[in-house]
């Protein structure tokens, strides 16, 4: 007979957003004439840009074309045209990546999720809370050891290492998701110098970085001194180019990392992952990687960016009236995300509740995010404006 993995057992029985989902699905049977505005779930609501769709078409065009017709792509990496379109995107903030360390996915969920699989289970995991639900999930499912870094209204919800806490892996998220909360280039230094110290791995997300604005927050890890000896970086095109239904992002495993095997070898992570991937996953789509190549044109770039600056609108909008009824909050600035702290000392399905029954709106409570997050409430910018604004003033009106 088979058994099943029995660290799945440890687990939640629903993944958070499908909770969210059944408590407003059982709302709205309840109140079918309810307007509910949804601020939950980190989806886009803006289109693909245009150039971004007719590069696609023109690849699924070439599909049709037994001269120009794709098959399996030969690296399994990525074709070239899009590592380099990566590689100029990366030199564009200034930092150098050679195309041969980029890995083009479905998505950094995939990969922060998969990654785990060419490390031992007998590593010990720091991660900080808190912490989108897939760096945890993954590792237990895996069965390995997790602690965690607090991340607090006392730091501003930017944790940084205890000198006496000893890991494998660290899981660093900037900007945050759920917090929206940034690490600056010092903050990142003082975590790559801990990670070389302890001979440990960053596994750094970075599917935000389109949203920031500040100028002493970098856009890669890899923009700071001695992260190519100790990290890998994971980007998704989903939150800066609108591609959730159409799943494509890029990992950076530089050639400068490696780990050592148990007889004192030294292994390239690369070419470990590299192997993993030749054996289980066979790559993105070739109309996908063109579209993905054309959001990183000059007019891709213009019409993304576009894009972008629609939810950064929406997040002032929403920070803006958080500050008139005198709610504590962080992220908005750098990130689509806003962290708030529930009202009157509530708790963050409380406040859930609250929000759906009276104000027909819907965030993410904290607490679904880890200890750290009770007490607090992520609402999202990628709405629409008009439902943006339309949420606030509920939200306002009940509040005041």
């Amino acid at each position: 007979m088979p058994t099943i993995n029995e660290n799945f057992l440890k687990l939640e029985k629903n993944y958070l957003f499908i909770n969210i989902a059944k408590k407003v699905n059982a709302f709205t049977a309840a109140h079918p004439d309810a307007d509910i505005i949804r601020m939950g779930i980190g989806d886009v609501t803006q289109p693909i840009a245009k150039c971004v769709v007719e590069a696609m078409k023109k690849g699924a065009d070439e599909m049709g074309v037994k001269e120009t017709f794709k098959g399996y792509e030969d690296s399994g990496t990525g074709y070239d045209f899009l590592k380099e379109a990566v590689a100029g995107y990366y030199k564009s903030f200034g930092v150098d990546i050679p195309a041969d360390d980029i890995r083009i996915n479905d998505g950094a969920k995939s990969d922060c999720g998969n990654i785990v699989d060419i490390f031992g289970n007998d590593n010990v995991v720091l991660i900080t809370d808190p912490a989108y639900p897939v760096y945890v999930d993954t590792n237990l499912m895996s069965g390995r050891t997790v602690i965690y870094a607090d991340s607090n209204e006392e730091n501003s919800f930017a944790a940084m290492p205890d000198e006496n806490v000893k890991c494998d892996l660290i899981y660093l998220c900037s900007p945050n998701n759920p917090t929206g909360s940034v690490y600056t280039k010092d903050q990142l230094k003082v975590w790559i110098d801990y990670a070389k110290k302890n001979n440990a791995v960053i596994i750094y997300d970075s599917a935000y970085e389109a949203f920031i604005t500040e100028e002493n927050v970098p856009r890669s890890i890899f923009a700071v001194e001695g992260a190519k000896e100790c990290a890998i970086e994971m980007c998704s095109l989903s939150k800066t180019a609108g591609f959730t239904g159409m799943r494509c992002g890029y990992t950076v495993i530089p050639h400068e990392l490696t780990v050592k095997a148990s007889d004192g070898s030294e292994v390239s992570v690369s070419q470990i992952w590299g192997r993993r991937e030749g054996s289980k996953f066979n790559g993105v789509s070739y109309p996908v990687q063109c579209a993905a190549a054309a959001v990183f044109s000059e007019e891709g770039m213009k019409q993304t960016r576009a894009n972008i600056e629609y939810y950064q609108q929406n997040a002032r909008v929403i920070a803006a009236a958080l500050d008139e009824i005198g709610i504590k909050y962080t992220g908005g600035k750098n990130s689509p995300y806003i962290w708030l702290k529930c009202p009157n000392d509530m708790g963050s399905w409380e406040f859930f509740d609250l929000l759906l029954e009276k104000a027909n709106v819907v965030g993410t409570p904290g607490a679904g995010f880890g200890k750290n997050g009770e007490g607090w409430f992520r609402l999202t910018a990628f709405g629409d404006k008009d439902r943006t604004v339309e949420a606030m003033e509920r939200i306002k009106k009940l509040l005041k």
